[in-house]
């Protein structure tokens, strides 16, 4: 009898030893499958903010671009909210035009500078378009000729407009003139006039943004040989 119960608890300890092993496996499974799902999440979100990052990356190559040359040059330096539409296309002779926001005040530009996605989206600025996010560009015909806050990228090559889906995102670009004081712009543009007459060195804030989500910006400088020329 004293042998059977031995054996007995012996066995009872050996199944009490391999439950609490496989509790601990069982535990250390569930923390490797966390730490697993966890880093797939980082991976996930990373490859996401990349993916938007380049969106906006590419639709400030956009906007500078629309600046080069000197045709259109009043409307390069002056806002026409009927170029902020989608039926303001790339052209191939390259005689383009800008997205020129309207002018804001001190206060509205440094809002914007900080957060030109909200700025536009909630600001009372934004009423100036009839559309003030990219979603509600992407929502138009491509020839519409609705004024919007943020123009659809389409690549810099007029011969083959770039096709964007849901499913590799849309981004958008604006520009906005940045106007220096007058002791600044003669220090830039010295002439007397120069400036009136689209003469001289001329800054922009380049806007670009990714699906809503992310924005980035750029400032150029550009010189421009007058409005006669």
């Amino acid at each position: 009898m004293n042998t059977l119960a031995t054996t007995r608890l012996q066995r009872g300890n050996t199944l009490l030893i391999a439950l609490l092993l496989l509790i601990a496996l069982t535990m250390l499974t569930l923390s490797n499958m966390r730490g697993v799902s966890l880093e797939s999440r980082i991976t996930a979100n990373r490859v996401e903010a990349s993916r938007l990052q380049n969106l906006a990356d590419a639709a400030l190559r956009e906007g500078e671009f629309r600046f080069y040359g000197p045709a259109h040059l009043r409307e390069k330096l002056e806002p026409k909210k009927a170029n902020c539409a989608k039926n303001n296309k790339l052209l191939r002779s390259g005689n383009n035009k800008p997205c020129l926001l309207e002018e804001m005040t001190d206060s509205e530009l440094d809002e914007f500078f900080s957060q030109p996605l909200s700025f536009l989206r909630d600001n009372s600025y934004g009423n100036k378009y009839s559309k003030q996010t990219g979603q509600d560009t992407n929502d138009l015909a491509d020839d519409s000729t609705a004024e919007i806050a943020w123009m659809p990228y389409r690549g810099l090559d007029a011969k083959n407009k770039l096709v964007t889906n849901d499913k590799t995102g849309h981004a958008y670009w604006n520009s906005y003139r940045v106007i220096s004081g007058s002791s600044e712009n003669e220090a830039v543009n010295p002439e007397y006039g120069a400036a009136l007459e689209g003469k001289g060195t001329f800054f922009f804030l380049i806007n670009g943004q990714g699906d809503d989500q992310i924005a980035t910006q750029s400032t150029i400088a550009v010189i421009y040989t007058g409005l006669n020329n």
